[in-house]
């Protein structure tokens, strides 16, 4: 693997040299061991949440086939932060801290590599996520014959693919990931800003006509427009409550790209990366909340899952 210079003093380290360092993490064991004990609770969190989201999703069928592999796709993320990335930071965290640095290397090359592919795809089915409601309102009738379940297989699976071959770079050079992360990230945003301005403006642009009394053959008459407006506004809040999360981590990594690793980034980075992870535990309830059909369904299998514990 290349040896990027991270330190800023002319010396060239590989990045798992830098974070396996005790220099770097030296006064840093107790807020280290609280971390691994907080992501060790939020990754139990994370996989029962959205283990019973994907259950939940199994059920229900009024939701559109292509809309709802969108929302698995981001569950099975969320999934797998709790299954996978968070052991692995913790793991990572515990070696530091009892001064295992042989594991270390592995431990941290493993985490950055399968916490960005997680974060890349959640990102970016957000942003699948805010063009699929957009089309939903701009096509209405062909809505359907369209955006098909076939193709959301297709986008689901670039969605994967891409975070996955940036992500591998790491093993060649970080640098490549680090700016992959910096620059993915502000371009997913956008599109998605754009998509719901678009939205926000012709739903206004229908509600005028409607106070207007003005009936025009217009397609977008034919949505369930409360209905939609939901499914919008549950869209929207997990669009926000993931850059509230995320936002922190992409500054500390843009600074880190910048000037460099010093104790107090690599610090900030920790505490940023749980908040990145406290995400995957949050939609869920997200989803309970916002969403009708997908709060019923857990509901029922709560209902399920308690009958089955007390029954036997």
């Amino acid at each position: 693997m290349a040896a990027p210079n991270f330190t800023g003093d002319g010396h060239q380290k590989t990045f798992e040299d830098l974070f396996c360092s005790p220099e770097l993490t030296a006064g840093l064991h107790g807020r280290l061991t609280f971390l691994s004990v907080l992501n060790s609770f939020l990754s139990v969190t994370a996989f029962l949440g959205n283990a019973l989201i994907l259950i939940a999703l199994q059920k229900e069928s009024s939701l559109h086939p292509p809309s709802k592999l969108l929302l698995r796709c981001l569950a099975t993320t969320d999934l797998c932060v709790g299954l996978i990335a968070e052991p692995l930071i913790v793991t990572y965290w515990i070696s530091v801290v009892n001064q295992h640095w042989n594991a270390c290397p592995y431990l941290i090359a493993a985490n950055f590599v399968t916490g960005y592919i997680l974060c890349g795809v959640s990102i970016e089915t957000l942003t699948a996520i805010s063009v699929d409601r957009l089309l939903a309102l701009l096509l209405g009738l062909r809505y359907r014959q369209v955006v098909t379940l076939n193709r959301a297989y297709v986008i689901v699976i670039t969605l994967w693919l891409l975070p996955a071959v940036f992500s591998a770079m790491w093993f060649w050079n970080p640098l490549i990931t680090l700016r992959y992360g910096i620059i993915n990230t502000p371009l997913c945003l956008i599109t998605s800003i754009s998509c719901y301005t678009k939205i926000f403006l012709t739903l206004r642009h229908h509600q005028n006509q409607v106070q207007d009394h003005v009936q025009q053959p217009n397609q977008t008459n034919q949505l369930n427009i409360a209905r939609y407006k939901r499914a919008v506004s549950s869209a929207i809040w997990l669009q926000l409550t993931l850059v509230a999360c995320q936002l922190p981590y992409c500054i500390v990594q843009a600074l880190l790209a910048k000037s460099g690793l010093s104790a107090s980034l690599y610090h900030a980075g920790n505490y940023a990366a749980t908040l990145v992870y406290f995400n995957s535990s949050l939609n869920p309830i997200l989803y309970c909340w916002k969403l009708d059909e997908v709060r019923q369904a857990v509901k029922d299998t709560i209902r399920q899952v308690l009958c089955l514990c007390f029954s036997s």
